[in-house]
């Protein structure tokens, strides 16, 4: 899932403010500051992290999961580029374990 330290980056990102996350992911204030003053993993209901990731993928953000691809290690985040220099609109996100997922296959 999502990590705090990753919303907050991705709003930094974006240029952001807390508000403007919310409003962009149709949540209230207090449950975007609440998710981003937990520790480690954004724990809530999993519509409103759902919500919360689709407005930062829709908004040009790329979520790095653990073992997701990429030069570095760990969780992360980075805007989505395309040829053209401008963010993509939609992306498939790599929120996940990618060894965990290659695991799962049948």
């Amino acid at each position: 899932m999502i990590t705090s330290q990753q919303m907050r980056a991705a709003r930094a990102l974006l240029g952001l403010d807390q508000r403007q996350l919310a409003e962009l992911a149709g949540l209230s204030l207090p449950t975007i500051q609440r998710m981003e003053s937990s520790d480690g993993q954004v724990r809530g209901v999993v519509d409103t992290l759902v919500k919360v990731i689709t407005a930062l993928e829709g908004a040009g953000v790329e979520l790095l999961g653990e073992n997701a691809p990429s030069t570095g290690s760990g969780r992360g985040v980075r805007l989505r580029e395309t040829t053209a220099g401008k963010a993509k609109t939609r992306g498939q996100s790599i929120l996940y374990d990618k060894a965990a997922a290659e695991d799962a296959r049948p």
